[in-house]
């Protein structure tokens, strides 16, 4: 299993252990912005709180469960936490299943990403195949239109899942998410917040990161699974001050997309998000060109190849809910 040979590799590449700095310990106090929430939720009646067991190590991973009251077949939407959250934070898209009678689940999958266990490993992509799995056997589910959503560590999760989890999925819509550990360890570094600590806590490195864990955990790094394009959607979505005013710079899903792109062997180059075309979005943080709107906010780059849809838009390190909720229902 990937966990074990991340503990070998730690092993092999811990050579001291280095104490915090004052910088890194007054990184804890920092406040935690709206969509990595940490607080623990108090959630409706109509939410069971649920117990899995592991298929890979038979561990129990708890999550809050939704189950349609409808007789007919109902989808299902599979909901990730953020990077410092678990299965307990508020979940913003949960109250519009439950109003709309649409199947839920917020799975734990490890809790926050600060172990070895979490942070895109393969215990976390089985635990979500099992959450899924228990959503079916206890619900009316709809298994053509199931969809995977997140929002930072959530929306990172979301992009791990497309390229590993080995089931048929609907869509996938990723909010601001981390595509690439070992630029992101980097850059919070630089930013002086706590996630760099957190990587290093993941990829169980001491004096220097782990670039070879930290690249396996890194959708950016993984292999692209060339039977989903064209068969599944994936919607990415990136608030163009973010990296500003939020912890997740564009490039993450810029990078990703076109990753994607040259994976599947996109010729038409005008399909890619250009040199020039990121330079702008990086300098100016405005519209390429009249693009319409996203809900009510100014898109700034849309592009799109065989279901596969990145869209830079007016806004933060966020996800727009209700748009993100209606578009993963629609056909």
């Amino acid at each position: 299993m990937r966990v074990l040979f991340s503990i070998l590799i730690c092993c092999i590449s811990v050579f001291a252990v280095q104490p915090l700095s004052a910088q890194q310990q007054s990184a804890e106090n920092k406040t935690i912005i709206r969509f990595d929430d940490t607080r623990k939720f108090n959630w409706d009646a109509d939410f069971e709180e649920v117990e899995i067991e592991s298929n890979a190590d038979q561990r129990i991973q708890k999550a809050y469960f939704y189950k349609s009251g409808s007789s007919k077949k109902r989808p299902l939407i599979v909901s990730l936490h953020t990077w410092s959250g678990d299965y307990t934070q508020r979940d913003t898209i949960a109250e519009l299943c439950r109003l709309n009678d649409v199947n839920y689940i917020h799975p734990d999958f490890r809790g926050p990403n600060k172990t070895i266990e979490a942070c895109g490993s393969d215990l976390v992509i089985s635990d979500i195949n099992d959450a899924i799995d228990y959503a079916i056997a206890n619900s009316n589910v709809d298994t053509t239109k199931i969809s995977i959503v997140g929002v930072s560590g959530g929306g990172y999760v979301t992009l791990c899942c497309f390229m590993k989890l080995k089931r048929n999925i609907y869509s996938y819509s990723a909010w601001a998410s981390i595509t690439d550990l070992e630029a992101w360890y980097n850059q919070s570094k630089i930013r002086g917040n706590k996630y760099d600590e957190n990587i290093m806590d993941c990829t169980c490195s001491q004096s220097m990161l782990n670039i070879l864990d930290a690249r396996y955990r890194s959708p950016l790094y993984a292999q692209t699974p060339l039977s989903k394009i064209g068969q599944t959607k994936l919607f990415i979505y990136a608030g163009v001050y973010d990296g500003i005013q939020g912890s997740v710079p564009i490039t993450h899903s810029i990078n990703f997309y076109n990753k994607i792109l040259s994976d599947i062997g996109e010729k038409n180059s005008s399909d890619y998000v250009t040199d020039k075309e990121k330079l702008h979005l990086l300098e100016f943080r405005s519209p390429i060109d009249e693009l319409g709107y996203l809900d009510t906010r100014k898109i700034c780059l849309q592009k799109e190849v065989k279901q596969i849809k990145l869209t830079v838009f007016e806004g933060n390190h966020e996800m727009l809910t209700q748009y993100a909720f209606d578009e993963i229902l629609s056909d």
